[in-house]
């Protein structure tokens, strides 16, 4: 059996319907968690349907455990996440799936796969300026990280690896994931012929040259934040640590003086800034 979970918040319905409905056409269970303050109206059969609502926003990760919980209670194998700006073909999760059964016969240590990205914003194939391709089997190219949407897992796998890590709350969550995987010598990969449209950020900016995403101004405390907690611990790579602490006085000089809203952005960066270094992780709200 094959579930997905989706999460929601504030979503534009236009698309996320589509998704939704789209989805629904591919799987057996879905999960639909939404981080929300109102309860959204949802047009599907509540057959094989469970649906969560919290208003108060418990997290990408939070959310993500309990409809991974919903699945593995529903007795699926595999499980699909997406979030609600993503789009898909109707033979997606079809696709994804039989390369991780072929993966399992074939005794191959995959626990997750996930397809090429496009950007919805360039129309481009999503390229990572610095991970490379570990290995490859026919259409399956083993890497270091894949994004959370377009994820799909195999559960069984949870109990070895755990579920996602609620700490973080947003922001390097799918990656911490990806991360802890090969610590116990299981690989993810991206589907190479399977692709996905999503939108990365809220819009693109350009400094020096280089294009960037730019984010609601919470969400650069929980970036600041988090490569300050992540890259404490022994298991992330030393390329994005190194990376991702080099950039950070870049990102604070674009996103605090090329950016609207300048001082509340760079209120959330000090403060992530300053949670990151005392090891304070949770909501935002839980510490400010």
């Amino acid at each position: 059996m094959i579930g997905a979970t989706v999460i929601l918040y504030k979503p534009d319905m236009g698309t996320t319907q589509n998704l939704l409905e789209a989805v629904f056409q591919q799987v057996d269970v879905l999960s639909i968690v939404d981080n929300s303050p109102s309860p959204t109206e949802l047009s599907l059969d509540k057959a094989n349907l469970h649906y969560h609502h919290f208003p108060n926003n418990i997290g990408i990760a939070a959310a993500h455990n309990i409809g991974l919980q919903d699945l593995r209670s529903s007795g699926c194998d595999y499980g699909m996440l997406l979030d609600q700006d993503s789009t898909i073909d109707d033979d997606f999760a079809f696709r994804l799936s039989s390369l991780l059964v072929a993966s399992k016969v074939e005794k191959r240590p995959l626990v997750a796969i996930g397809p090429r990205i496009i950007c919805s914003f360039s129309e481009k194939t999503v390229k990572p300026r610095v991970q490379r391709e570990v290995l490859v089997y026919d259409d399956i190219v083993c890497v270091t990280q894949i994004i959370s949407s377009g994820m799909m897992i195999d559960l069984s796998k949870l109990d070895v690896i755990g579920y996602k890590d609620e700490t973080l709350f947003i922001d390097g969550v799918d990656h911490e994931w990806c991360w802890r995987a090969k610590k116990q010598h299981l690989m993810v990969a991206i589907a190479d012929k399977v692709e996905m449209i999503h939108r990365l950020g809220d819009s693109r900016s350009k400094f020096a040259g280089i294009t960037y995403k730019v984010g609601s101004p919470v969400r650069l405390y929980y970036q600041f934040r988090n490569v300050l907690l992540l890259s404490r611990r022994g298991y992330v790579p030393w390329y994005w640590k190194t990376r991702n602490l080099c950039v950070l006085p870049i990102r604070f000089f674009a996103n605090g003086l090329l950016q609207d809203r300048k001082l509340e952005r760079i209120k959330f960066m000090l403060c992530g800034l300053w949670d990151g270094l005392c090891k304070r992780n949770g909501a935002f709200s839980d510490n400010w």
